[in-house]
Protein backbone atom coordinates (compact mmCIF):
# COMPACT_ATOMS: atom_id res chain seq x y z
CA UNK A 1 0.00 0.00 0.00
CA UNK A 2 1.18 3.24 -0.73
CA UNK A 3 0.64 5.42 2.42
CA UNK A 4 1.13 9.00 1.15
CA UNK A 5 -1.69 8.43 -1.40
CA UNK A 6 -4.24 7.25 1.57
CA UNK A 7 -3.67 9.85 4.34
CA UNK A 8 -5.21 12.90 5.23
CA UNK A 9 -3.37 15.89 3.60
CA UNK A 10 -3.65 18.50 6.10
CA UNK A 11 -2.26 15.83 8.61
CA UNK A 12 0.48 14.87 6.43
CA UNK A 13 1.80 18.38 5.66
CA UNK A 14 1.88 19.22 9.50
CA UNK A 15 5.25 19.90 10.82
CA UNK A 16 6.47 17.97 13.48
CA UNK A 17 7.01 19.98 16.85
CA UNK A 18 10.45 22.13 16.72
CA UNK A 19 9.93 22.16 20.85
CA UNK A 20 10.17 17.98 20.68
CA UNK A 21 12.79 17.53 18.11
CA UNK A 22 15.85 19.04 20.61
CA UNK A 23 14.36 17.69 23.46
CA UNK A 24 14.62 14.14 21.80
CA UNK A 25 17.91 14.89 20.99
CA UNK A 26 18.94 15.74 24.14
CA UNK A 27 17.42 12.65 25.69
CA UNK A 28 19.71 10.39 23.90
CA UNK A 29 22.80 11.82 25.14
CA UNK A 30 24.35 11.83 28.38
CA UNK A 31 25.44 15.25 30.91
CA UNK A 32 22.99 17.16 28.50
CA UNK A 33 20.98 19.78 30.44
CA UNK A 34 17.81 20.87 28.82
CA UNK A 35 15.92 23.95 29.92
CA UNK A 36 13.65 23.47 26.52
CA UNK A 37 10.42 21.96 28.12
CA UNK A 38 7.85 24.22 30.13
CA UNK A 39 7.30 21.84 33.15
CA UNK A 40 7.65 23.20 36.82
CA UNK A 41 10.00 21.19 38.67
CA UNK A 42 7.98 20.99 41.62
CA UNK A 43 6.10 18.03 42.82
CA UNK A 44 2.44 18.43 42.99
CA UNK A 45 1.80 19.64 46.36
CA UNK A 46 1.15 16.94 48.87
CA UNK A 47 -2.77 17.57 49.68
CA UNK A 48 -3.56 17.43 46.16
CA UNK A 49 -1.39 14.60 45.31
CA UNK A 50 -3.12 12.66 48.85
CA UNK A 51 -6.86 13.81 46.88
CA UNK A 52 -5.83 11.41 44.06
CA UNK A 53 -4.84 8.62 45.97
CA UNK A 54 -7.79 8.92 48.53
CA UNK A 55 -10.33 9.25 45.74
CA UNK A 56 -8.64 5.32 44.07
CA UNK A 57 -8.28 3.92 47.35
CA UNK A 58 -11.99 4.57 47.62
CA UNK A 59 -12.41 2.94 44.73
CA UNK A 60 -13.78 6.34 42.72
CA UNK A 61 -12.35 5.13 39.26
CA UNK A 62 -16.01 5.58 37.93
CA UNK A 63 -16.65 7.43 34.47
CA UNK A 64 -17.90 11.15 35.74
CA UNK A 65 -20.50 12.95 33.73
CA UNK A 66 -18.74 14.41 30.45
CA UNK A 67 -18.93 18.01 31.52
CA UNK A 68 -16.77 16.84 34.65
CA UNK A 69 -17.54 16.92 37.89
CA UNK A 70 -20.30 19.13 39.74
CA UNK A 71 -17.90 19.87 42.57
CA UNK A 72 -14.76 20.27 40.20
CA UNK A 73 -16.93 22.79 37.98
CA UNK A 74 -18.18 24.61 41.01
CA UNK A 75 -14.89 25.13 42.21
CA UNK A 76 -13.20 26.15 39.00
CA UNK A 77 -16.46 29.00 38.80
CA UNK A 78 -15.46 29.81 42.19
CA UNK A 79 -12.19 30.53 41.76
CA UNK A 80 -12.29 32.37 38.62
CA UNK A 81 -14.68 34.54 40.39
CA UNK A 82 -12.44 35.17 43.34
CA UNK A 83 -8.94 35.50 41.09
CA UNK A 84 -10.05 37.26 38.37
CA UNK A 85 -13.72 38.90 39.24
CA UNK A 86 -15.04 36.60 36.18
CA UNK A 87 -18.74 35.10 37.10
CA UNK A 88 -19.62 31.82 34.70
CA UNK A 89 -22.70 29.45 35.69
CA UNK A 90 -20.90 25.38 36.43
CA UNK A 91 -23.41 24.04 35.14
CA UNK A 92 -24.14 26.07 31.97
CA UNK A 93 -20.80 27.48 31.46
CA UNK A 94 -18.24 25.24 31.81
CA UNK A 95 -16.34 21.65 30.90
CA UNK A 96 -13.13 19.49 32.16
CA UNK A 97 -10.97 19.16 29.60
CA UNK A 98 -7.67 16.42 28.94
CA UNK A 99 -5.54 19.59 29.42
CA UNK A 100 -5.69 22.67 27.79
CA UNK A 101 -4.79 21.01 24.59
CA UNK A 102 -8.00 19.02 24.51
CA UNK A 103 -9.25 22.36 24.96
CA UNK A 104 -7.87 24.12 22.39
CA UNK A 105 -8.70 21.03 19.80
CA UNK A 106 -12.26 21.32 20.55
CA UNK A 107 -12.54 25.06 20.50
CA UNK A 108 -11.16 25.10 17.12
CA UNK A 109 -13.39 22.52 15.88
CA UNK A 110 -16.53 23.84 17.05
CA UNK A 111 -16.07 27.34 16.03
CA UNK A 112 -14.08 26.76 12.17
CA UNK A 113 -15.75 26.34 9.38
CA UNK A 114 -13.18 25.12 6.38
CA UNK A 115 -11.33 28.55 5.37
CA UNK A 116 -12.38 30.74 7.74
CA UNK A 117 -9.27 32.69 9.52
CA UNK A 118 -7.72 32.38 12.84
CA UNK A 119 -5.67 35.41 13.82
CA UNK A 120 -2.51 33.78 15.48
CA UNK A 121 0.14 37.11 17.37
CA UNK A 122 3.37 35.49 17.77
CA UNK A 123 5.79 34.11 18.33
CA UNK A 124 3.35 31.41 19.74
CA UNK A 125 2.78 28.11 21.43
CA UNK A 126 3.85 25.53 18.87
CA UNK A 127 0.05 23.37 19.00
CA UNK A 128 -1.81 26.10 18.20
CA UNK A 129 -0.97 26.73 14.32
CA UNK A 130 -1.28 22.73 13.85
CA UNK A 131 -5.10 22.38 15.66
CA UNK A 132 -6.00 25.09 13.55
CA UNK A 133 -4.78 24.02 10.52
CA UNK A 134 -6.28 20.55 11.60
CA UNK A 135 -10.09 21.92 12.11
CA UNK A 136 -9.54 23.06 8.51
CA UNK A 137 -8.73 26.75 9.43
CA UNK A 138 -6.30 29.39 8.25
CA UNK A 139 -3.75 30.67 9.97
CA UNK A 140 -2.90 34.57 9.62
CA UNK A 141 0.26 35.59 11.69
CA UNK A 142 0.66 38.73 13.51
CA UNK A 143 3.61 39.90 14.43
CA UNK A 144 4.40 41.07 18.14
CA UNK A 145 7.46 42.79 18.68
CA UNK A 146 10.27 42.66 21.22
CA UNK A 147 10.11 46.60 21.37
CA UNK A 148 6.07 46.29 23.01
CA UNK A 149 6.49 43.74 25.02
CA UNK A 150 5.16 41.04 22.64
CA UNK A 151 1.70 42.42 23.63
CA UNK A 152 -1.02 42.55 20.72
CA UNK A 153 -1.79 46.38 19.80
CA UNK A 154 -5.02 47.49 17.99
CA UNK A 155 -2.95 48.58 14.76
CA UNK A 156 -1.38 45.23 14.51
CA UNK A 157 -5.14 43.61 14.94
CA UNK A 158 -6.64 45.87 12.45
CA UNK A 159 -3.95 45.32 9.38
CA UNK A 160 -4.90 41.13 9.57
CA UNK A 161 -8.61 41.38 10.06
CA UNK A 162 -10.45 40.51 6.53
CA UNK A 163 -14.32 39.29 5.89
CA UNK A 164 -13.07 35.66 6.76
CA UNK A 165 -11.79 36.01 10.33
CA UNK A 166 -13.84 34.09 13.01
CA UNK A 167 -11.14 34.05 16.01
CA UNK A 168 -8.20 35.59 17.31
CA UNK A 169 -5.70 33.54 19.79
CA UNK A 170 -5.06 34.81 22.84
CA UNK A 171 -2.46 33.61 25.05
CA UNK A 172 -1.36 35.77 27.97
CA UNK A 173 0.84 35.85 29.55
CA UNK A 174 2.53 34.18 26.37
CA UNK A 175 4.28 30.79 25.39
CA UNK A 176 7.45 31.92 24.79
CA UNK A 177 7.75 35.52 24.94
CA UNK A 178 6.47 35.99 28.46
CA UNK A 179 4.49 38.79 27.39
CA UNK A 180 1.50 40.30 28.80
CA UNK A 181 -1.85 42.48 28.66
CA UNK A 182 -3.12 44.94 31.05
CA UNK A 183 -6.54 45.87 31.30
CA UNK A 184 -5.58 49.08 29.34
CA UNK A 185 -4.01 46.88 26.38
CA UNK A 186 -7.47 44.29 26.34
CA UNK A 187 -10.21 47.62 26.48
CA UNK A 188 -7.74 48.78 22.84
CA UNK A 189 -8.49 45.98 21.09
CA UNK A 190 -12.00 45.21 22.84
CA UNK A 191 -13.90 47.50 20.58
CA UNK A 192 -12.64 45.98 17.37
CA UNK A 193 -13.14 42.39 18.19
CA UNK A 194 -16.86 43.59 18.65
CA UNK A 195 -17.29 45.64 15.98
CA UNK A 196 -16.27 42.82 13.78
CA UNK A 197 -18.06 40.10 15.86
CA UNK A 198 -14.86 37.96 16.39
CA UNK A 199 -14.25 35.33 18.92
CA UNK A 200 -11.67 36.01 21.59
CA UNK A 201 -9.67 32.24 22.36
CA UNK A 202 -8.08 33.48 25.59
CA UNK A 203 -5.63 30.84 26.76
CA UNK A 204 -4.79 31.88 30.21
CA UNK A 205 -2.85 28.46 31.52
CA UNK A 206 -0.46 31.31 32.80
CA UNK A 207 -2.40 33.52 34.66
CA UNK A 208 -1.38 32.59 38.08
CA UNK A 209 2.58 33.56 37.02
CA UNK A 210 1.85 37.31 36.59
CA UNK A 211 4.78 39.20 38.10
CA UNK A 212 3.53 43.04 37.75
CA UNK A 213 0.12 43.57 39.00
CA UNK A 214 -2.46 41.19 39.25
CA UNK A 215 -3.86 38.70 36.06
CA UNK A 216 -6.31 40.22 33.97
CA UNK A 217 -8.78 38.04 31.55
CA UNK A 218 -10.29 40.05 28.31
CA UNK A 219 -13.74 37.86 29.96
CA UNK A 220 -14.00 41.08 32.24
CA UNK A 221 -15.08 42.99 29.32
CA UNK A 222 -18.77 42.36 29.58
CA UNK A 223 -19.32 43.96 25.84
CA UNK A 224 -17.93 40.77 24.75
CA UNK A 225 -18.16 38.24 27.37
CA UNK A 226 -20.30 36.17 24.69
CA UNK A 227 -18.16 35.92 21.80
CA UNK A 228 -15.35 35.09 24.76
CA UNK A 229 -13.48 31.80 25.09
CA UNK A 230 -11.75 30.99 28.29
CA UNK A 231 -9.04 27.83 27.87
CA UNK A 232 -7.55 27.21 31.69
CA UNK A 233 -5.92 24.08 33.45
CA UNK A 234 -4.02 23.05 36.20
CA UNK A 235 -0.73 21.79 34.54
CA UNK A 236 1.43 25.05 35.47
CA UNK A 237 -0.16 26.50 38.34
CA UNK A 238 -0.15 23.87 40.44
CA UNK A 239 2.21 21.96 38.83
CA UNK A 240 -0.01 19.09 37.92
CA UNK A 241 1.17 18.42 34.27
CA UNK A 242 0.69 14.86 33.99
CA UNK A 243 -2.44 14.69 35.84
CA UNK A 244 -4.02 16.22 32.59
CA UNK A 245 -6.91 18.52 33.76
CA UNK A 246 -7.93 21.36 31.80
CA UNK A 247 -11.12 23.22 31.23
CA UNK A 248 -13.28 25.96 28.88
CA UNK A 249 -15.63 28.73 30.14
CA UNK A 250 -17.97 29.92 27.57
CA UNK A 251 -21.39 30.71 26.78
CA UNK A 252 -23.55 28.10 27.41
CA UNK A 253 -24.53 28.01 23.62
CA UNK A 254 -21.05 27.05 22.58
CA UNK A 255 -20.30 24.91 25.57
CA UNK A 256 -23.38 22.83 24.53
CA UNK A 257 -21.90 22.40 20.70
CA UNK A 258 -18.19 21.62 21.96
CA UNK A 259 -19.63 19.00 24.63
CA UNK A 260 -20.84 16.83 21.70
CA UNK A 261 -17.30 16.80 20.74
CA UNK A 262 -15.89 15.98 24.24
CA UNK A 263 -18.39 13.11 24.57
CA UNK A 264 -17.67 11.03 21.44
CA UNK A 265 -13.79 11.52 21.51
CA UNK A 266 -12.85 11.38 25.30
CA UNK A 267 -15.97 10.48 27.80
CA UNK A 268 -14.52 12.92 30.65
CA UNK A 269 -11.25 13.66 32.07
CA UNK A 270 -9.58 10.96 34.24
CA UNK A 271 -11.99 10.23 37.43
CA UNK A 272 -8.79 10.34 40.09
CA UNK A 273 -7.30 13.95 38.48
CA UNK A 274 -10.52 15.57 38.66
CA UNK A 275 -10.62 14.61 42.63
CA UNK A 276 -7.29 16.03 43.00
CA UNK A 277 -8.10 19.26 41.14
CA UNK A 278 -11.08 20.05 43.80
CA UNK A 279 -8.53 20.15 46.40
CA UNK A 280 -6.31 22.33 43.93
CA UNK A 281 -8.80 24.71 43.30
CA UNK A 282 -10.15 25.30 46.55
CA UNK A 283 -7.26 24.86 48.78
CA UNK A 284 -4.23 25.34 46.15
CA UNK A 285 -3.73 29.39 46.46
CA UNK A 286 -1.06 29.36 48.87
CA UNK A 287 0.59 26.67 46.42
CA UNK A 288 0.07 29.12 43.79
CA UNK A 289 1.92 31.96 45.76
CA UNK A 290 4.82 29.80 46.88
CA UNK A 291 5.65 28.66 43.08
CA UNK A 292 5.27 31.88 41.75
CA UNK A 293 7.49 33.11 43.73
CA UNK A 294 9.95 31.33 43.01
CA UNK A 295 9.62 31.37 39.59
CA UNK A 296 9.86 35.29 39.84
CA UNK A 297 13.52 34.83 41.46
CA UNK A 298 14.65 32.33 38.84
CA UNK A 299 13.44 35.00 36.25
CA UNK A 300 15.17 38.02 37.53
CA UNK A 301 18.60 36.21 38.28
CA UNK A 302 18.21 34.29 34.63
CA UNK A 303 17.33 37.82 32.77
CA UNK A 304 20.85 39.16 34.48
CA UNK A 305 22.73 36.55 33.55
CA UNK A 306 21.60 36.60 30.01
CA UNK A 307 22.46 40.02 29.48
CA UNK A 308 25.76 39.66 31.28
CA UNK A 309 27.52 37.46 28.76
CA UNK A 310 25.98 39.64 25.72
CA UNK A 311 22.36 38.43 25.18
CA UNK A 312 19.86 40.73 24.96
CA UNK A 313 16.91 40.04 26.82
CA UNK A 314 13.73 41.68 27.69
CA UNK A 315 12.17 41.26 31.20
CA UNK A 316 9.36 38.55 30.90
CA UNK A 317 6.05 39.82 33.24
CA UNK A 318 4.45 36.34 33.36
CA UNK A 319 4.42 32.70 32.51
CA UNK A 320 7.84 31.16 33.01
CA UNK A 321 10.48 31.66 29.57
CA UNK A 322 12.99 34.37 28.45
CA UNK A 323 13.33 34.98 24.62
CA UNK A 324 16.68 36.36 24.52
CA UNK A 325 17.72 37.56 21.36
CA UNK A 326 20.50 35.65 19.43
CA UNK A 327 20.75 38.23 16.54
CA UNK A 328 24.37 39.27 17.81
CA UNK A 329 26.04 35.75 17.22
CA UNK A 330 25.02 35.95 13.44
CA UNK A 331 23.30 32.12 13.60
CA UNK A 332 19.87 31.08 12.60
CA UNK A 333 18.26 30.30 15.60
CA UNK A 334 18.37 26.59 14.14
CA UNK A 335 21.63 26.65 13.70
CA UNK A 336 22.62 28.52 17.44
CA UNK A 337 20.84 25.34 18.96
CA UNK A 338 22.34 22.85 17.07
CA UNK A 339 25.78 23.85 17.47
CA UNK A 340 24.70 24.33 21.37
CA UNK A 341 23.90 21.28 21.55
CA UNK A 342 26.82 19.53 20.05
CA UNK A 343 29.23 21.83 21.66
CA UNK A 344 28.38 22.39 25.65
CA UNK A 345 25.30 19.95 25.59
CA UNK A 346 22.73 22.34 26.14
CA UNK A 347 19.01 22.17 24.70
CA UNK A 348 17.16 25.18 24.15
CA UNK A 349 14.27 25.88 21.52
CA UNK A 350 14.74 27.52 18.67
CA UNK A 351 13.00 30.93 18.13
CA UNK A 352 10.79 29.92 15.20
CA UNK A 353 9.47 27.32 15.85
CA UNK A 354 7.11 29.48 17.86
CA UNK A 355 6.69 31.07 13.94
CA UNK A 356 8.52 33.10 11.42
CA UNK A 357 8.60 36.07 13.97
CA UNK A 358 10.69 33.75 16.49
CA UNK A 359 13.50 33.93 14.37
CA UNK A 360 16.69 35.50 16.10
CA UNK A 361 15.46 34.21 19.30
CA UNK A 362 15.86 30.91 21.64
CA UNK A 363 13.44 30.06 24.00
CA UNK A 364 14.61 28.85 27.76
CA UNK A 365 12.55 27.64 30.13
CA UNK A 366 13.68 28.38 33.76
CA UNK A 367 10.68 26.13 35.18
CA UNK A 368 14.03 24.23 36.82
CA UNK A 369 16.47 24.21 39.35
CA UNK A 370 18.42 27.24 40.31
CA UNK A 371 21.28 25.00 39.77
CA UNK A 372 20.64 23.77 36.69
CA UNK A 373 20.06 27.61 35.53
CA UNK A 374 23.06 28.35 36.55
CA UNK A 375 25.05 25.24 34.52
CA UNK A 376 23.06 26.22 31.71
CA UNK A 377 24.50 29.68 31.88
CA UNK A 378 27.92 28.57 32.32
CA UNK A 379 27.56 26.42 29.35
CA UNK A 380 25.96 29.02 27.06
CA UNK A 381 29.14 31.73 28.21
CA UNK A 382 31.32 29.06 26.85
CA UNK A 383 29.89 29.15 23.83
CA UNK A 384 29.36 32.62 22.93
CA UNK A 385 32.77 33.01 23.98
CA UNK A 386 34.23 30.16 21.77
CA UNK A 387 32.39 30.85 18.67
CA UNK A 388 32.60 35.08 19.06
CA UNK A 389 36.49 35.13 18.73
Amino acid sequence: MIFDEEINQIIRGLKPSGIRKFFDIAATRKNVVSLGVGEPDFITPWHIREAAIYAIEKGRTFYTGNKGLSALRQGICAYYKRRFNVQYDPEENCIVTVGGSEAIDIVMRTILKPGDEVILPTPAYVAYRAIIEMAEGKVVEVEMKEEEKFRLTPEALKKVITNKTKAVILNFPGNPTGGVMSREDYARIVPILKEHGIFAVTDEIYAELTYEGKHCSIAEFSEIKDQTIVINGFSKAYSMTGYRVGYILAHKDLIEMMLKIHQYTIMCATTSSQFAAIEAINNGDHDIAVMAESFRQRRNYIVKELNRIGLKTHMPAGAFYVFPSIKVTGLSSEKFCEQLLDQQNLALVPGNAFGDAGEGYVRISYAYSLDEIKTAISRLERFLKENMK
